[in-house]
């Protein structure tokens, strides 16, 4: 066995999963179970283990991927900011599903989600914003984002612009700017093991509650 596998195993070793996992009350509530494995990525030192890759498709069936974070998780959804005119974005509004992937190497964790896509309201959308860091704030006036930009000059120069144009003024949330939430139709969670015989249980919605099925690694 190579020495990453030992620290793999190390990692892995006597960790159950789900069902089996006894140190938590409710096992039928995968909201509960995400948040319970993200408060052990946070404490095992993992940076920003809000992390998630978001994947799309545009029109033509094209997929896409890029990391965004997790800002807000509830019986609700997953929730994440972007630009309204973001190529995710667009892609969103003609094809209103995605797949979200947060990955824990250290903890050989994985969670998957699928869902459809929904926007918050601008109400939500503004209460985040404005907790937001000002140059945070003004980056998302100045930012055409996923569009041509002719050099990093002109990026500065539209950063200045609203600076001087809010200056003295609250930043307000900009019509092109808000939250998405996936509202999950089924979600994964991996346990890596040793010998690649990993654990895998699905969470799929199902008359009020949640169907579970255990997966083959």
């Amino acid at each position: 066995m190579s020495f990453i596998s030992k620290i793999r195993c190390a990692f892995t070793l006597g960790q159950g999963l789900l069902i089996e996992n006894k140190a938590l009350k409710t096992t039928n509530d995968p909201i509960e179970f995400f948040n319970h494995w993200l408060s052990e990525a946070e404490n095992s030192g993992i940076i920003l283990p809000e992390s998630m890759s978001v994947s799309t498709c545009s029109p033509e069936g094209r997929p896409s991927s890029r990391m965004v974070l997790l800002k807000e998780v509830d019986r609700k959804g997953f929730v994440f900011f972007t630009n309204y005119g973001s190529r995710k974005a667009l892609d969103l509004e003609t094809n209103p599903y995605a797949a979200l992937l947060f990955h824990w190497n250290m903890l050989q964790r994985q969670v998957r989600i699928e869902g459809r896509i929904e926007r918050i309201s601008t109400e939500e959308s503004n209460a985040y914003f404005q907790s937001r860091g000002r140059g945070s704030r003004i980056g998302a006036w100045a930012s055409h984002q996923s569009q041509e930009l002719d050099d990093r000059e002109t990026l500065v120069q539209r950063v200045k612009y609203f600076e001087e144009k809010f200056a003295g003024k609250e930043v307000p949330l900009p019509e092109f700017w808000g939250g998405y939430r996936v509202i999950p139709e089924n979600i994964e969670f991996w346990q890596g093991k040793a010998d690649r015989l990993h654990d895998r249980f699905v969470y799929q919605p199902q008359d009020g509650s949640w169907k579970i099925t255990r997966l083959n690694p």
